[in-house]
């Protein structure tokens, strides 16, 4: 009997040791289970946090880019052009020149093909015409002005400029002003020299640039 009562006793212990077991292993695997659930719930929470971020950040830079976008436009009026006009007839350059709006700035380069320098002259002024869209460039062959006289191979290239239907300033042999080989930003520089061009349009990729390191 008391050996049959001695190993009851002995499974009841071992009973209740096991039980105990097992609730302190769910107690454990709550825990566990609350702190897991806790950090997931953080973990959504910040990245929530930063989604929201980036969203404002490209909300701002919308809103920003828009605000030039309206800006340029309440600023540049007027008719665009960006690429250099080939004026065929004497008649041609004369109607560019007295039809055009008066607050037009017209650049005029007066060539031949066979002369040094204005090839290169035409190419320069193809890329500025695309920075400045608001400066209209036209090129004529001197045979084709009607005055060929007046621009002889001496005098070629030649770069007249024109507002209002006035000549506002005249450069003849204008390479002989320039290094033996330039381009597009020696020109650039040439005529900005006498305040003919104006302020330079900013592209869309210099806004999202100048965007980019401003909300940097």
């Amino acid at each position: 009997m008391e050996e049959a009562k001695s190993l009851s006793v002995e499974e009841d212990f071992e009973g209740q040791a096991t039980h105990t077991a097992f609730v302190e292993g769910r107690l454990m695997a709550r825990g566990i289970w609350h702190l897991l659930q806790t950090y997931l719930n953080m973990s959504i929470q910040e990245y929530e946090l930063i989604h929201q971020d980036k969203e404002d950040e490209n909300c701002l830079r919308k809103y920003r880019r828009q605000c030039m976008q309206d800006m340029h436009q309440k600023l540049s009026f007027g008719p665009r052009y960006g690429f250099v006009y080939e004026l065929e007839t004497g008649e041609q350059f004369l109607e560019t020149i007295e039809k055009e709006q008066k607050i037009i700035t017209i650049v005029v380069h007066i060539y031949e093909d066979d002369i040094k320098g204005c090839n290169a002259l035409n190419s320069s002024l193809t890329c500025l015409a695309a920075e400045y869209p608001m400066v209209k460039f036209c090129k004529i062959k001197a045979s084709n002005t009607g005055a060929g006289d007046r621009f002889s191979s001496d005098v070629l290239p030649t770069l007249l400029v024109y507002k209002g239907g006035e000549l506002i300033s005249n450069f003849i042999s204008v390479t002989e002003q320039l290094a033996e080989e330039f381009f597009a930003g020696d020109v650039e520089s040439f005529l900005n020299e006498y305040g003919l061009l104006p302020e330079r349009e900013i592209h869309a990729t210099e806004q999202t640039n100048m965007e980019e390191e401003d909300i940097e």
